[in-house]
């Protein structure tokens, strides 16, 4: 149970899918303040469905029929396939979020091909890959939402002109980054 804990906490904080390993970058400078959870929930559900659905394929299906070296040729159909059904489960759910318009967010974001990819590289159990997708999900979404406000507060300020726009986005991720490698000393082996 603490492995898992501890699994799901590394996750989501020090090996973040977006600033550890530079996955799903694109969803996070394209994001908009309007969809900042709709978006992260979308990306929750979608790395949480896939990560578990390419676990069980790779285990049950590509493994013992030693087609392992199509994994990539199986966990990317499984993820573009899925968003629509996903959005349109999310949208009939929860209609107050506008998940309108993020199909190419989410067709665009690597993390969660990378996701399914490393859970079938580490094959550590179910258990393992529900708490390393519940993770990656939610460190993706702490980021999306850390992002989005630090964009909101430099939207106002006095910036010069050549920071202006990408890169002062660049810096501010740069910056996040630092931040959250800050937590690399909370987990003791």
């Amino acid at each position: 149970m603490t492995e898992l804990l501890l699994t799901l906490v590394s996750a989501a904080l020090l090996n973040n899918f977006v600033l550890h390993w530079p996955l799903g970058v694109d969803p996070l400078l394209a994001g908009s303040r309007r969809q900042v959870h709709a978006l992260g929930l979308a990306t929750l559900c979608l790395m949480l469905i896939v990560g578990v659905g390419g676990y069980l394929i790779w285990h049950w299906l590509l493994v013992p029929l030693h087609l392992e070296v199509l994994r990539l040729f199986v966990f990317l159909p499984l993820s573009v396939l899925l968003i629509a059904p996903l959005l349109k489960q999310l949208e009939r759910r929860l209609p107050s979020l506008p998940f309108d318009g993020l199909w190419p967010l989410l067709l665009g974001n690597a993390g969660v091909l990378g996701l399914a990819l490393i859970n079938a590289q580490n094959d550590r159990g179910l258990l393992f890959a529900t708490a390393l997708s519940l993770g990656a999900g939610l460190g993706f979404w702490l980021v999306l939402s850390l992002f989005c406000d630090l964009r909101e507060r430099t939207a106002g300020n006095n910036i010069p002109l050549p920071f202006r726009g990408l890169p002062i986005d660049l810096i501010g991720a740069g910056l996040i980054a630092v931040i959250f490698l800050g937590f690399s000393g909370l987990i003791k082996t």
